[in-house]
């Protein structure tokens, strides 16, 4: 996954603009692109809105086509009740690779804030569906927007991280 974003911040040219603090860190300058490396050097206040499983990522970067030649992937992409205990796993571990490049982000910052669900989605935050509907996920009974909410008014430290997967019932795959 790193080399695809390194091809990435090179074919964009992107390098220049990361942030000249942390790249003066770091030995691989276009690890600033990751979170873990640049969070520490963002001095605005910062909400991050993800999936544990975001289904871009799954499809064209974890299993991208190219990497699955033989499609076994194919039912589990399309349909997550469909997946292998081995893929499932390999999920898990996708969701705690990520939950660990935030931990120091989830510990120790005060005035950021975040809500990782377990849903099988890309983008949550362009539709009333998945913001702040009747029928919205939730984590801790808590919409997204309740939480950004609580996070933008400074009513409560909002860092919002949900149960590994199956566990959320309240989840709009958008697989």
């Amino acid at each position: 996954m790193r080399s695809f974003y390194e091809d990435l911040i090179t074919l964009q040219g992107v390098e220049p603009n990361l942030n000249q603090n942390c790249t003066s860190t770091l030995y691989y300058p276009h690890l600033c692109f990751f979170p873990q490396y640049a969070l520490p050097y963002i001095e605005t206040p910062f909400f991050i809105l993800n999936s544990a499983y975001d289904v871009y990522q799954f499809h064209h970067i974890l299993v991208p086509p190219s990497s699955d030649p033989r499609r076994h992937w194919d039912h589990c992409k399309l349909n997550v009740t469909a997946c292998d205990a081995s893929q499932l796993n390999i999920l898990q571990g996708f969701r705690n690779d990520m939950l660990a490049a935030l931990s120091d982000f989830y510990q120790n910052s005060t005035r950021d804030g975040m809500y990782i669900n377990s849903c099988f989605t890309h983008c949550q935050s362009e539709t009333q569906e998945t913001w702040f509907a009747v029928g919205s996920p939730r984590i801790h009974n808590k919409t997204i927007a309740e939480t950004v909410g609580d996070w933008y008014f400074s009513r409560t430290i909002s860092k919002e991280i949900d149960c590994a997967y199956p566990c959320d019932t309240t989840c709009h795959h958008m697989i």
